[in-house]
C-alpha cells in the first residue's frame, strides 16, 4: 500500500487524536496509530481500549490495506517538516517508509489486524447538539466532577437528555454544576454519565468547529460524530446521585455584585486561610459584605469590605476559598447573585447576565464549618 499526504494536514490530525493514547499502555499496540487506507480515503484511529478516536483523511491514493504505525515516534518526525506531499509506503520487510523532499525514514509497523477493533452500537439513540453549545455545556461543568476512584458515578458528567432540554451536571461532593438548555432538545429520554478524557478530548476539538455534533448511545457506549471525527468511549456505569434533591429551594437572603470585584477580593483574603481549609468568611449586612480570612497557627488574617446589593437577613457563612474561586472564574457574566438560606446549608452563586437564550448556569457550593 502507498499514498502521499500533506505533512501538516497529516500532523493537524494526529495531533488531536494522539491525545487518546496514554503514556503507560498495558498493551503494546495502542501506543501506535491504525492507518486504513481505502483508496483516496485514509481512516486514522488511537485507542485507549476505553475511548477510540477516528478521524478521516482525503488523501492521494489508489491502494487498500491497515497498518499500525508507532505514534510518537511518527508525531515527533511529522513535527520537523516544512509544508509539503509525504509518500508513504509499506515495503515487504515489516517497515513503513516516508519520503519527503529531503530524505527516506523507516519505522517498523505491527499488523493492522493487531488493533483492537472498536464497537458498534446496536440500535442506538440519536441526538444532535451544535458543537458550541456541548464545547460552552463541557467546559461549564467538567471541572466540579470528582476524581474519587471509590466513587466513579461523580467523575464524569452526567447528560440528561429530553424533549424539554438538555441538561449536564457535575459534582464533587463539595461542589455542583447544573447546565441546561431549553433552546436545544433531544427526541426522547435519555440520562448517561461521560468520563473526563473523552470530554477533555472533545472541548479542546469543539471550540473551533461550528458543525451539529451527533451524538448516538446506547446503555454502555457513546459516539459522538462531527466534521471528519468520531469519537468512541465506554460510559461510567452506574446511577447518578439525585442533584435535585440537594440544591434547596428556599434561599430568602439573595446577595447581588460585580463578579470580578468579587473573585479578586476572595482571591486576595484567601492567600491568609488556613492552607489546609482554605476556609474564607462572608459576613453580610445591610449593603455591606465583609470578607475575612485567618491563618491562626500562623497569626495571619485578611479582612476586605465591599459594598453589594442584599436582601435578607445578616448572616454569617463560610465557603473553601478554592471552590468559590473555580466557579467565579468559569462564568463569564458581569454581575453574579449569591443565594443563601442558612449558614450551614448550600450557596448558589447563579450569574445574572451574559447568558444565551435558553441557557441556565447554577452552581453550588457546600458551605464550611465556622469555628467562631
Amino acid at each position: 500500500m502507498k499514498f502521499i499526504v500533506s505533512s501538516s494536514y497529516l500532523l493537524k490530525q494526529l495531533q488531536v487524536l494522539g491525545s487518546v493514547i496514554n503514556s503507560n499502555n498495558t498493551l503494546p499496540i495502542l501506543d501506535n496509530f491504525l492507518f486504513e487506507l481505502n483508496n483516496n480515503e485514509l481512516t486514522v484511529s488511537a485507542s485507549d481500549l476505553e475511548t477510540t478516536m477516528s478521524a478521516t483523511l482525503t488523501i492521494d491514493s489508489k491502494s487498500k490495506g491497515s497498518v499500525a504505525v508507532p505514534a510518537k515516534l511518527l508525531l515527533e518526525i511529522l513535527k520537523t517538516f516544512p509544508e509539503q506531499p509525504l509518500t508513504f509506503t509499506v515495503e515487504e520487510n515489516s517497515t513503513i517508509e516516508i519520503s519527503s523532499n529531503s530524505g527516506k525514514y523507516a519505522l517498523a509497523y505491527a499488523p493492522g489486524e493487531e488493533f483492537p477493533k472498536s464497537v458498534n452500537l446496536d440500535d442506538p439513540s440519536v441526538t444532535l447538539v451544535p458543537a458550541d453549545v456541548l464545547a460552552t455545556a463541557v467546559s461549564k461543568t467538567i471541572f466540579a466532577a470528582g476524581n474519587d476512584d471509590l466513587r466513579p458515578v461523580m467523575s464524569g458528567v452526567f447528560f440528561q437528555f429530553s424533549p424539554e432540554g438538555l441538561i449536564f451536571v457535575a459534582t464533587d461532593a463539595h461542589k455542583l454544576v447544573k447546565y441546561a438548555r431549553s433552546d436545544v432538545k433531544a427526541s426522547q429520554v435519555a440520562e448517561f454519565i461521560m468520563p473526563k478524557k473523552p470530554l477533555n478530548i472533545l472541548k479542546s476539538i469543539l471550540s473551533t468547529s461550528d458543525a451539529e455534533v451527533k451524538i448516538e448511545y446506547n446503555d454502555s457506549n457513546a459516539t459522538f460524530s462531527f466534521d471528519n471525527y468520531i469519537l468512541l468511549c465506554r460510559l461510567i456505569d452506574g446511577k447518578y446521585p439525585n442533584y435535585e434533591a440537594v440544591i434547596p429551594k428556599e434561599n430568602p437572603n439573595k446577595l447581588m455584585m460585580d463578579r470580578s470585584q468579587f473573585l479578586s477580593s476572595v482571591r486576595r483574603v484567601a492567600i491568609f486561610s488556613n492552607k489546609t481549609t482554605h476556609q474564607i468568611r462572608l459576613k453580610v449586612a445591610g449593603a455591606e459584605l465583609n470578607i475575612s480570612a485567618e491563618d491562626i497557627d500562623y497569626s495571619n488574617k485578611a479582612e476586605e469590605r465591599l459594598t453589594c446589593d442584599y436582601q435578607g437577613d445578616d448572616m454569617q457563612i463560610g465557603f473553601n476559598s478554592r471552590f468559590l474561586t473555580e466557579m467565579l472564574n468559569n462564568l463569564q457574566s458581569d454581575m453574579i447573585m449569591l443565594e443563601m438560606s442558612l449558614p450551614n446549608r448550600a450557596g448558589i452563586l447563579t450569574p445574572i447576565d451574559g447568558l444565551e437564550e435558553g441557557e441556565t448556569v447554577t452552581m453550588l457550593v457546600m458551605p464550611v464549618m465556622l469555628n467562631s
